[in-house]
């Protein structure tokens, strides 16, 4: 994770509400990480990471700096907004791109869903959501299991239209290189399914190669196959994943397929 100078645009997010003033630049932000939500309303419209620390030596993101600490701007009723924030214990770090921002319990307001990483068991995904003055943890899976082990997410999305968010994600993108779904529901989360020789991320790069889509017949998960050379778009149907294969993998290919073009 790259630690780079505060954005001209931080704190003009698409649908940000303005009760939220611009986050403050700290030098142990790490403003790269902001992302914003969709649109106005009571909870969560603005995340990101902070506290840089090197005390987590992987680098798989290409740099050593990782966040110890997530913060939010949360926006409640009267449009009062609050910075809320948690700070992790010096056994972990968020290994992360950028927290993500989704309603995966259907109140309405956003979650934070984040990859959280133990220095001796590896990487976990943890969800986090806004309460009260705090940041409060959800759930999380499992962690891999040992050091230097790391999970990419895809994306959030009721993939299976049951009424339940799935959250995507590849796990050990270049060892195991396995797609791995969870339900969450009543504040857990539970895995439904598996399918391996997929693959989201490269060492060294700072982004992750994926992402859904909905082109109008329902939710697809976008990877590469296991040797970069396949687009793959992946359903899950409530029991198992089928793959389809969209051709040659290039960066544009990806984009082109997340756009539905």
């Amino acid at each position: 994770m790259r630690l780079a100078g505060l954005v001209a645009a931080f704190g003009l997010g698409t649908g940000a509400a303005m009760a939220c003033e611009q986050p403050p630049h700290r030098a142990t932000d790490l403003p790269e990480s902001v992302t914003f939500a969709g649109a106005e309303g009571e909870g969560v419209w603005a995340a990101w990471y902070g506290s840089a620390t090197t005390r987590y030596g992987h680098g798989v993101l290409g740099d050593a700096i990782e966040g110890g600490a997530l913060y939010a701007y949360a926006e409640g009723a009267g449009n009062d907004c609050d910075l809320v924030g948690v700070t992790l214990d010096g056994a972990h770090v968020f290994e992360d791109t950028a927290p993500r921002l989704a309603d995966l319990d259907g109140d309405g307001m956003a979650e934070i869903i984040t990859v959280r990483s133990s220095l001796t068991q590896g990487a976990q995904l943890a969800i986090y959501a806004a309460t009260g003055a705090s940041l409060t943890l959800l759930a999380t899976t499992p962690y891999i299991g040992r050091a230097n082990r790391w999970l990419a997410p895809i994306g959030a999305a009721d993939l299976d239209g049951d009424g339940h968010m799935e959250i995507a994600y590849i796990d050990r993108p270049h060892l195991a290189r396995t797609l791995r779904i969870w339900r969450f529901a009543n504040g857990d989360l539970t895995e439904l399914a598996a399918a391996t020789g997929l693959t989201n991320h490269r060492i060294g790069e700072d982004f992750i190669s994926s992402g859904l889509r909905d082109c109008g017949d329902g939710p697809e998960m976008l990877t590469a196959n296991a040797d970069w050379s396949r687009l793959i778009a992946s359903r899950f149907d409530g029991t198992g994943i089928t793959a389809t294969d969209l051709g040659p993998y290039s960066a544009t290919a990806l984009q082109t397929a997340l756009s539905c073009d």
